[in-house]
């Protein structure tokens, strides 16, 4: 009888302290990345701090930019462009213990009302309001990505680390401490047949311009008469801006400068006679 006297009573104990057992159960470590962790199709890797601010400094972020970075880590770049920018930011990451963390991030940095980290897929998740576009992905996803990136509005700007975009060549390139950094504007669409013309000096002139593009890269000619075509000179294209030259048919230069809008582009031309004036084009 004392021994069971002596079983129940443990029994008791027992039962009063499983509760407070449980209180005291210690709790799951928070999250914390290792380098070299597998994503969906790429291992983590985190970009130095040098890099992400040169980065951001290649795209002129300011106040008034909207950033997103595509795979966004630890939000290091997200966070970056919003506390020493001053932008608006928005991180996609796929792996969603990773997109917490990196909110986190963003919380703990104080900026979170500026810099938000998503947990998405970054070939599903909507990025074309962005005005500057980070990443830092394999050359394979690059390449998926370009055509959606070249399908953004032009003057966007794109930074990526490590990685280019193949045949698609950077407009800047630039190292730091053996790694790099590529830097791209998206182009407008100008390829085809335009008509143009020309006022100023106190006449009109009309003739057909045709541009060739291959990215931000142009070739054209311009009619100048019967069947007399002049070639483009040092035509350049930079996001919506445009630029060309040619020789008219009295060996005079004319340079003209403008911006595309759609199927309508137009600016001013000055000549090496020293005649200026406007110019409209608008596509046939």
């Amino acid at each position: 009888m004392h021994l069971l006297r002596l079983a129940a009573a443990m029994l008791a104990a027992l039962l009063v302290a499983l509760p407070a057992a449980a209180q005291t159960k210690p709790k799951p470590e928070a999250y914390e990345p290792h380098v070299g962790q597998a994503g969906k199709d790429v291992i983590w890797v985190p970009t130095p701090d040098e890099v992400v601010e040169r980065m951001l400094r290649m795209a002129q972020v300011t106040p008034n930019d909207y950033v997103v970075d595509l795979g966004a880590g630890d939000g290091k770049i997200a966070i970056m462009a919003a506390k020493k920018f001053g932008a608006r930011a928005m991180g996609i990451e796929y792996n969603p213990d990773m997109a917490r963390h990196a909110q986190r991030n963003a919380e703990k940095a104080g900026i979170a009302s500026r810099a938000r980290i998503v947990q998405g897929d970054i070939f599903v998740t909507d990025f074309t309001q962005a005005t500057v576009l980070t990443m830092y992905l394999l050359p394979a996803l690059n390449l998926k990505l370009r055509p959606q990136i070249l399908a953004m509005r032009p003057g966007t700007r794109v930074v990526s680390h490590s990685f280019n975009m193949d045949d698609w060549e950077p407009d800047e390139s630039s190292s730091m401490d053996g790694r790099r950094a590529y830097y791209w504007v998206v182009p407008a669409k100008v390829a085809g047949t335009w008509s143009l013309e020309l006022t100023g000096g106190g006449a009109a002139e009309k003739s057909e311009l045709t541009l060739e593009q291959r990215y931000q890269k142009l070739e054209g000619t311009v009619s100048l008469g019967a069947a007399v075509l002049g070639g483009l000179r040092e035509p350049r294209l930079r996001g919506f801006d445009i630029a060309f030259a040619y020789i008219d048919n009295s060996s005079v230069r004319r340079e003209l400068s403008g911006r595309v809008s759609g199927n309508r582009m137009e600016g001013s031309f000055r000549t090496d006679a020293g005649t200026e004036g406007r110019w409209v084009a608008t596509k046939k």
